[in-house]
């Protein structure tokens, strides 16, 4: 009896074994690219709470994350765009959310003297966690991008573990700020604070597909391989502005081309209409109209004003118009043509948040120098401008 007891025991051990084994399996199967993804987020850099800076983490994403499909459903809203999320990558089973935020920041373009052609870009806002993510997806090409990481409702003021985080950090591929892709194609979104008496988000309503803001992002990174494909790609789309604000975009390319996306329909004062607005492009080598000398250089840049003619009244309503004059100042002296990475990046330290505001309660969180032709990165997080140890380094080829 012993011996027969002991027999059931073993063969029991063994189909529960087996059992976990299969359902072991079976999980794998169906989510190891997110169990992949979601194992690969790590710290960097620690919180520096004295300093109000946030910690920095990095991810590699493995596989395509759903985003050929997305395309073609498209997303309405920050809501509809949740909902395919949580459908796709956790099969809706643990439900994901994308959070409201602002977004200052500037950015320009310019040349190095050996030729190369870089965006430079500063995100400004407050103390947040960061993430740099890493894509190279089937259906387009790879990239290197920044994420905020509140913008999946992740707490700014802890630091980001356990196992749910790492889930919903799973959503970051579709809520980038800025990034380039392989083929030196480089684009970042600023909030351009449309409308008379508050922010009105853009919301088209034509027969085209729909998209948000950070999704158009994604778009542009992961199929466009020059400014041209990318103002292709964005105008068959209608946008839907995310966070119920207005953005525009700066996009460019390894040629030296670039480009200022926006929506607009009126000036300041009479554009309340989300709906009405349509996409007014300005390359870099037609931008004679908006009054600067740089309409026979290649450099451009951008703060958080409409650049558009006669949209405001006078400079003292557009806002970020001390940071553009400070960029453009900097490159003006040269034309445009830098030294190298570090003369960029010191464009952006001039105009980060605690460097060019005493007393600034804000934060620069993060400045990042694209190198067009060379497809890298050089980030550095919180105004850490001196500190070797917070300079970081990426490819997105």
């Amino acid at each position: 009896m012993k011996k027969i007891v002991k027999r059931v025991s073993i063969i029991a051990g063994c189909v529960i074994l087996g059992i976990l084994l299969i359902g072991t399996i079976t999980i794998y199967s169906v989510w190891h690219n997110e169990i992949n993804t979601a194992f690969s987020f790590q710290k960097l850099r620690d919180r520096n709470d004295a300093h109000k800076d946030g910690a920095l983490y990095e991810m590699t994403v493995s596989g395509d994350y759903y985003f050929g499909e997305f395309i073609e459903t498209g997303a309405s809203s920050d809501k509809e765009l949740i909902s395919y999320i949580t459908s796709h990558i956790t099969k809706g089973l643990i439900p994901m959310k994308i959070s409201e935020s602002e977004i200052a920041c500037s950015a320009f373009t310019a040349q190095l003297e050996n030729g190369d052609r870089v965006f430079g870009r500063n995100y400004d806002f407050d103390k947040t966690n960061t993430c740099i993510v890493k894509t190279n997806p089937s259906h387009g090409y790879a990239s290197v991008s920044t994420i905020d990481l509140q913008f999946l409702g992740l707490d700014t003021n802890k630091d980001v573990s356990g196992l749910m985080n790492r889930i919903t950090a799973l959503a970051a591929p579709y809520v980038p700020l800025d990034g380039v892709n392989e083929k030196g194609v480089a684009c970042s979104i600023f909030m351009s604070y449309q409308g008379d008496e508050k922010t009105i988000a853009t919301n088209q309503d034509t027969d085209k597909p729909d998209i948000t803001s950070t999704t158009m992002l994604r778009l542009i990174l992961d199929y466009a391989a020059s400014v041209e494909e990318a103002v292709e790609l964005v105008s068959k789309y209608d946008l839907h502005d995310s966070a119920q604000t207005s953005y525009h975009y700066m996009v460019a390319d390894s040629t030296g081309k670039s480009a200022i996306l926006e929506w607009v329909n009126g000036t300041d004062k009479t554009d309340n209409d989300g709906k009405a607005r349509k996409l007014v492009v300005t390359y870099n080598d037609e931008d004679s109209h908006i009054g600067k000398k740089e309409a026979d250089s290649d450099f451009q840049w951008i703060t958080n004003f409409i650049i558009q003619p006669g949209y405001y009244e006078s400079d003292e309503e557009k806002p970020g118009v001390d940071r553009y004059n400070i960029i453009y100042n900097g490159l003006e002296k040269t034309d445009g043509l830098l030294k190298d990475e570090q003369a960029a990046m010191n464009i952006l330290q001039s105009v980060g948040q605690r460097y060019y505001k005493e007393g600034s309660d804000g934060c620069t969180v993060h400045s990042v120098v694209y190198n067009l032709t060379q497809k890298t990165s050089y980030f550095i997080p919180n105004e850490n401008y001196g500190d070797e140890s917070a300079k970081f380094y990426y490819t997105a080829a």
